[in-house]
């Protein structure tokens, strides 16, 4: 059976998972590629921009170990492009080339409707107008019993969790201190949630936390 996961999501020691003013240049926001430093030189990563070389480790385990078993993707506007608005022109198709690393369907929340787009690799965007629960459907069909994935931005991830879909989320807390920006756990009661059991574990750029419902 599909679980609905929030795996390898980046945070900061005083709780945000981005910085102030996304923009096309900085599309994690001020100082936000910070929160990523962790997997910027795994092995996982490296890969899937066409390198050899990557560390090993801890890190490293946890990045590999978010793709495993995923049937589909569901993401916010927000992660896959800076517009707003209604969509001018077909031209963006997402920050990550003609191959981006999903290789599953992937839903993106929108309120503007596109056509989807099939990409190299497998990968097809859907822009979904109905809200998360269309979202879910859907990719629940696409997954075929694999698991979903909930991929930012923080507001994307917020609205499933209050709505009760995530069964297990994992937490990579970057050693850093962003001071403002979409602070992750703002408006967020995980026990009322149902999230009892927590596991830390240490890796060589962030302490991985991963929490679950009993």
């Amino acid at each position: 059976m599909s679980k609905v996961k929030v795996t390898a999501f980046s945070v900061s020691l005083d709780g945000y998972g981005a910085g102030l003013d996304q923009s096309k240049e900085n599309p994690l926001g001020r100082r936000g590629e910070e929160l990523h430093e962790w997997i910027f030189p795994t092995r996982m990563f490296q890969k899937m921009y066409g390198e050899e070389e990557g560390t090993k480790g801890v890190d490293n385990d946890f990045a590999e170990r978010s793709f495993d078993n995923l049937g589909a993707w569901i993401m916010g506007r927000n992660m896959f492009g800076p517009i707003r608005g209604p969509w001018q022109d077909d031209e963006w198709k997402g920050w990550w080339g003609k191959n981006p690393p999903y290789h599953v369907p992937v839903y993106v929340l929108t309120n503007h409707a596109r056509p989807s787009i099939h990409m190299e690799g497998g990968t097809v965007f859907h822009f979904v107008t109905g809200g998360i629960e269309s979202a879910l459907e859907a990719a629940m069909k696409s997954a075929n019993g694999k698991d979903i994935r909930i991929g930012g931005g923080t507001s994307t991830i917020h609205q499933f969790l209050q709505a009760g879909y995530i069964d297990e989320m994992h937490l990579a807390f970057a050693p850093v201190f962003l001071g403002a920006g979409e602070h992750f756990f703002a408006g967020i009661d995980l026990p009322r949630l149902g999230f009892t059991e927590t596991k830390a574990v240490y890796g060589e750029r962030a302490t991985h936390v991963i929490l679950k419902k009993a």
